[in-house]
């Protein structure tokens, strides 16, 4: 093998790092708000993609549900968790100007599970089970879905899996730099997740949550049943998180956050309240 083929091989990773630096880039997805939310996200994925794959898992979930006869079987719970959504919505753009101009969904899946999200977009699901076993008031189904729509809003989906290209890119030409085998490239990768990825998570719920009580607030919720919320997940779950929250803070440091946001956002909820009162 030649010198010259040998310093090329070396300096392929390199060259391959700088691309992957250059793709990046650093974005501020949403305004800061009353909470204060200013942290700056390096992308690599585009939201148009992001935007694409969740339209289509979305439907292709609605569609797999309506055959198991499981998509909003029961009207009058459909019609109230799209209330909520119905005022939530215009509040979002006290964080981003286009987001009421997205293409929401609002769907209600029949199944037991403690489960809700919004995908990019927009694309919202309430699992019945959530709003039937922990007895949900109109404040509660607020609280979680501005905590799901938060998520979209700060595309921190887009922000995962940009982390996980950038990971997967870099361990392959770390892998590659260092001539280490498949189980090397592997404890490579498993150090990268527990390192950066499980660490952001963390962050990602706490934006959430934050987020998530001022949209309450902006749209006439109280944003205090975030607190009683959390109570009542905790205690189903006998003290732990449920699966579906298992990256979110602990119950005590949790609660206090809430508490703490949710008193710096009571005035737009004073307010909100007023405007919504009928004039004497």
């Amino acid at each position: 093998m030649s010198k010259r083929f040998e310093w090329a091989r070396g300096l392929l990773p390199v060259l391959i790092a700088t691309g992957v630096v250059t793709a990046c880039q650093t974005v501020q997805t949403t305004q800061g708000g009353a909470v204060g939310i200013e942290r700056r996200q390096t992308m690599m994925v585009s939201a148009k993609e992001m935007d694409q794959a969740s339209a289509q898992s979305y439907h292709q979930i609605l569609q797999q549900a309506g055959q198991k006869n499981a998509l909003n079987r029961d009207k009058e719970q459909v019609e109230r968790v799209r209330a909520v959504a119905r005022r939530l919505i215009p509040a979002t753009g006290a964080f981003r100007p286009d987001a009421p101009g997205w293409q929401w969904e609002v769907n209600v899946l029949s199944s037991n599970e403690l489960n809700a999200w919004c995908m990019a977009g927009g694309k919202i699901a309430f699992y019945s089970g959530i709003i039937e076993r922990l007895d949900l008031s109109d404040d509660e189904i607020a609280a979680i879905m501005g905590h799901e729509i938060a998520h979209a809003l700060r595309e921190h989906a887009r922000e995962r899996a940009s982390q996980a290209m950038a990971t997967n890119i870099g361990v392959a030409v770390l892998g590659a730099a260092l001539g280490v085998g498949q189980a090397g490239t592997d404890l490579i990768g498993t150090v990268a997740k527990v390192s950066f990825e499980l660490p952001n998570s963390r962050e990602h719920e706490t934006e959430a949550d934050r987020i998530g009580v001022e949209l309450a607030a902006r749209a006439g919720y109280d944003p205090r049943a975030a607190i009683v919320l959390w109570q009542k997940m905790a205690k189903v779950s006998n003290g732990a998180p449920p699966q579906w929250l298992s990256t979110h803070p602990s119950n005590e440091s949790r609660q206090q956050d809430l508490r703490d946001y949710a008193a710096r956002v009571m005035p737009l909820y004073e307010r909100a309240t007023q405007r919504a009162r009928p004039v004497k």
